[in-house]
């Protein structure tokens, strides 16, 4: 580990865009283990896309506030069934905006995020967006290693590569 100014050691943190697709748990599972292997941290990053609906400003601050109360329960859920399995308790980052936008962000302000790990999609569509852009037109710009991770691959699978 390397040390930072103040004297304090920084630590490795594997980040994970957190969404609704079923590849999700397997970016945190594979994360959540490569972490417990080399005694790093996981950080959750879920993204609020901002609503189209702005006919009426309560009724768009209510579907706001819905929105970041279903993904507080979700990264809740998440984080018991990580401290479960690894003992890791992974911090959360909860922002709205664009999701690319807001992981660039993200990893700028945390020096500690080192590995970007996201699983791709198993459909026949193709990666996914956040992939193929992040893979792919950003591959040789973008500032820390991204993992991709498959998938279709199964705990056991992940259990063996990680």
């Amino acid at each position: 580990m390397t040390e930072q100014n103040n004297g304090s050691k920084r630590r490795n943190k594997f980040l994970v865009v957190v969404d609704d697709t079923p590849e999700c748990k397997t970016a945190i599972r594979f994360a959540c283990r490569r972490a417990w292997h080399v005694g790093g941290g996981v950080t959750l990053l879920n993204v609020i896309e901002p609503p189209d609906f702005q006919h009426w400003m309560g009724v768009e601050q209510v579907m706001r506030d819905e929105a970041r109360e279903a993904a507080e329960e979700l990264l809740q859920s998440l984080a018991e069934q990580i401290r479960k399995d690894t003992n890791i308790i992974p911090e959360f980052a909860i922002r709205e905006g664009n999701t690319k936008e807001q992981l660039l962000q993200l990893i700028e302000e945390d020096p500690d995020i080192r590995i970007l790990v996201l699983a791709a999609s198993p459909d026949t569509g193709g990666p996914g967006p956040l992939v193929k852009s992040l893979v792919g037109e950003m591959s040789g710009t973008f500032a820390i290693p991204i993992t991709v991770v498959p998938g279709n691959l199964n705990d056991q699978q992940l259990d063996a590569v990680s």
